[in-house]
C-alpha cells in the first residue's frame, strides 16, 4: 500500500483549517501532519513532524506566506508548497511562484479541486487555478512591449511562441492546435525550454514570463 501524503495546513481562519482537516482526512491517500496559524508557528511545528506538503495561505498575521514559502525552500528543500489564498493580482501570484510555491490555488475552488492540486503536485506537476492564470493572460495582454528576461535570451521564435502560450494558461493540446504541430514536438520545446532557461517548473516558467515583461 502506498504511503499517505503528509499535509501541513497553515492558515488564518479557523472554519477553514478545520473544514481541510475534516475532508482531507476522509481521503485514504492523504494524513494531515499539523495545522498552524501563521509562519512563525508553522516552522516550530516542522521542526517536530515530517511534511510532504504545505497548504499555505497568504496574508496571515506575523510571518506571511511568501515568506513561509521561502523559508521552507530553504530548509526543507523536498517539502511542497501548495498556495490556497484569496488573493490573485499578478504581483502576487509572480512573487509566490518565483518563490518556489509548486501551485497556486484560490480559496472557494471547492475541496475536490484542492485534492486533485495536493494529488497533481505530489506527482511532480505545477497546478495554477484557472482564475489565475486567466489574470496573468489579461496582464500579458496589457503589455504592448514586451521585453524577454534574460533567461528566455536564447530561445528560439518557436520556443518563444511556447513561453507565450503557457503564460496564457494554454494546454499541450491547445499549442499543438494553434501551431500546427504535434503535443510530441510541444513537449519536445518545453523540455528545450527548461534546459534552457533552467527553469523546471511550468508554474515558474509562467510567472518567469509575466515577470520578465513587467
Amino acid at each position: 500500500m502506498a504511503e499517505k501524503i503528509r499535509v501541513f495546513i497553515v492558515d488564518d481562519e479557523v472554519l477553514l483549517t478545520e473544514s481541510l482537516e475534516i475532508i482531507l482526512s476522509l481521503n485514504e491517500n492523504m494524513t494531515i501532519v499539523g495545522v498552524a496559524n501563521d509562519g512563525d508557528a508553522a516552522l516550530e511545528m516542522l521542526k517536530n513532524v515530517e511534511a510532504d506538503i504545505a497548504l499555505i495561505d497568504l496574508k496571515m498575521e506575523g510571518m506571511g506566506g511568501i515568506d513561509l514559502i521561502k523559508s521552507i525552500r530553504q530548509q526543507y528543500p523536498r517539502m511542497k508548497t501548495l498556495v490556497l489564498t484569496m488573493f490573485f493580482d499578478e504581483g502576487v501570484i509572480t512573487e509566490a511562484i518565483q518563490n518556489g510555491a509548486d501551485a497556486y490555488i484560490l480559496k472557494g475552488s471547492g475541496f475536490e479541486t484542492i485534492t486533485a492540486a495536493i494529488e497533481n503536485v505530489m506527482l511532480g506537476r505545477s497546478v495554477i487555478d484557472e482564475k489565475v492564470m486567466k489574470r496573468l493572460s489579461e496582464y500579458i495582454n496589457k503589455k504592448s512591449d514586451r521585453k524577454q528576461p534574460d533567461s528566455f535570451s536564447n530561445l528560439t521564435k518557436r520556443e518563444h511562441e511556447i513561453c507565450d502560450m503557457i503564460a496564457r494558461g494554454y494546454s499541450n493540446e491547445q499549442m499543438a492546435r494553434n501551431l500546427f504541430i504535434s503535443t510530441g514536438t510541444v513537449r519536445n520545446h518545453i523540455t528545450s525550454i527548461y534546459d534552457k532557461t533552467g527553469i523546471r517548473s511550468r508554474a515558474k516558467l509562467a510567472a518567469s514570463y509575466v515577470d520578465g515583461i513587467g
